[in-house]
This record gives structure tokens, sequence and C-alpha cells, in this order.
């Protein structure tokens, strides 16, 4: 039995959750439950400002094999725009340096696959799901923060269940 109170989630056989236990929620990946302040980023790097431009999301994020996690654009990229885009401005500046010198921009990711988890995107985008049920409206984000609890035990067995996939322990948690 696995019985969701809040944040936790309780199994066992014979547990007591009677109208205590929570409902499914309507959403797949719920919202994280507490606020998660965006990281500190070397350049501010607005999702609601270029998804207007109607960017997409593998426009910028690529998923090289094996597909674990999806990549953060080459500066190259980014400079496609930015070589005459707002080219004037302190952050576009910064950008430049970067990709002359070829280095990455040092991104703080914002989601952390745990300690002792196994996943990949591949299995998850073949299975049609879209970035926004994972990562929260990107689209209307001016910072990138961790609006979901994709990175909880709660948040992948709430998807998994309500999409009838696989969740035996062994889904996440590889020998």
């Amino acid at each position: 039995m696995i019985c969701r109170m809040g944040g936790l989630i309780l199994i066992g056989t014979s547990l007591l959750c009677g109208a205590t236990c929570a409902q499914k929620s309507a959403k797949m990946v719920p919202d994280n439950p507490s606020p998660h302040p965006a990281p500190e980023q070397p350049i501010p790097y607005s999702h609601k400002q270029h998804l207007a431009f109607s960017l997409t999301c593998k426009g910028c994020h690529m998923n090289p094999e094996p597909g674990n996690l999806m990549r953060l654009p080459e500066t190259s990229v980014c400079m496609q725009c930015h070589a005459t885009i707002a080219k004037d401005k302190p952050a576009i500046q910064k950008l430049a340096l970067y990709a002359n010198s070829k280095e990455p921009i040092p991104w703080v990711r914002v989601y952390q696959v745990l300690p002792g988890v196994w996943w990949s995107h591949r299995p998850h985008l073949a299975a049609g799901v879209k970035c926004e049920t994972c990562h929260g409206e990107v689209a209307e984000m001016a910072t990138m923060s961790e609006a979901t609890s994709v990175t909880t035990m709660y948040g992948c067995l709430n998807c998994h269940e309500m999409n009838h996939a696989k969740a035996s322990c062994d889904t996440c948690h590889k020998h």
C-alpha cells in the first residue's frame, strides 16, 4: 500500500491512512510545496523573454547519448542572434566573452538528480512527456527555478501512477 501524506510517501501493509491520504493530484508532477528561489546565474537569462520569440526547448537543449541529461546550448548558439541583437547590453557582452574564449558558461543547474537515483530524459521524451510536465511553466519564468517536485520520489511516483508507467523500485534505483 502506498499512502501519500503531504510530501511524504509511506509504504506499508497495514497503514491507517483513511481519509488523511491525499487524493491523486490532477497535475502529473506537483508544484513544489515551498518556494525554491532561482539560483544566481553567471548571466541573466529569461526563458519567458526568449520563448516569446517562438524558440523551442529542443532548439537550445540537446539530448546526446546516452540521453540522461539535456545539454545547455553552446555559446555559439546564443551568439547566432546576439551578435546583432542587444549586443551593447552588459550581459550580452559577457556572453560574447565566453563565446570568444570558447569556454562554456558555468550555469548553475536548477534540477539535480539525487544520489542513488538513475534517471534519463530519453524514455520520458520517447513517451511524449512535455518539458512543462516536469519543469513547470517555463515559458512564464523570467528566472528558472525548481517549480515542481520532479526530483522527489513523490513527484516521480505520482506521474508514473497517473500514466500507468512502471513504478517498481528498480525503475529508478539501479543496483
